[in-house]
């Protein structure tokens, strides 16, 4: 499969992507020169600790609204909780909150329709992917999400348009965005360890193939849409 359609669309998700990874070792260093304990992980977890209960489901609630309204990558949220819970509860609690935020976009689009789906997403993901959610159907909808960069908030969204039932819609949701938040959370643990140069090859990774999902949605969306026919399942 032929990634990028010239040279210059390679240059481009090239460049955004070192681009995205120099930002990120500059606010690394930035903070740990001007606000080092936040690298102390014993002692930033004590404090979380300190809310019992509610740090997780701060995280939780954090996470289901990223997926609804937005403000911030859900993966950014997934690195802090890979930092202060480790790699085990961390990707429990995002995926916690990922798969409760994409319950509520799909099920206030089944409840308030079309007409409300196209007030909070942009008319141009709309044109491009609401014929492609309509006809897909399990597979082509897991290989979709299963790829960082892509939108797939909005997808939780136009999914609630469709016949799809909310249980079918949540398996797929888990499983598909699990990968990419099981590596973002184990970044975030390795940076709590101390272990620097593991943690930044992993959310580099996570960062390039977020950059070529990103840059590549028409051309991902196309060919799932052409392979799902010939599934045997």
């Amino acid at each position: 499969m032929k990634v990028f359609s010239s040279r210059a669309d390679r240059w481009q998700t090239l460049l955004l992507a070192v681009a995205v990874i120099a930002a990120f070792v500059g606010l690394y260093l930035g903070v740990r020169r001007y606000a080092p304990f936040v690298f102390d992980a014993q002692a930033l977890r004590t404090w979380i600790a300190g809310f019992g209960v509610f740090a997780p489901l701060v995280f939780i609630v954090l996470q289901a609204t990223q997926v609804v309204v937005a403000p911030i990558p859900g993966q950014v949220v997934a690195l802090v909780a890979g930092y202060l819970f480790g790699p085990v509860y961390g990707t429990i609690y995002s995926l916690t909150g990922v798969l409760i935020g994409s319950a509520v976009a799909f099920s206030l689009a089944k409840r308030y329709g079309r007409s409300f789906v196209e007030r909070v997403i942009a008319d141009e993901v709309i044109d491009r992917f609401d014929a492609f959610v309509e006809r897909v159907g399990v597979p082509g909808l897991f290989a979709f999400v299963i790829i960082p960069g892509l939108p797939d908030d909005a997808i939780c969204f136009l999914s609630g348009l469709t016949t799809w039932r909310l249980r079918t819609f949540i398996a797929v949701i888990a499983v598909g965005r699990l990968p990419a938040y099981v590596i973002t959370v184990y970044a975030g643990g390795e940076f709590a360890g101390g272990r620097f140069r593991t943690g930044i090859a992993l959310v580099a990774f996570v960062i390039v193939v977020s950059a070529v999902g990103y840059y590549k949605q028409e051309a991902v969306r196309d060919l799932v849409a052409r392979i799902e026919p010939r599934l045997p399942f």
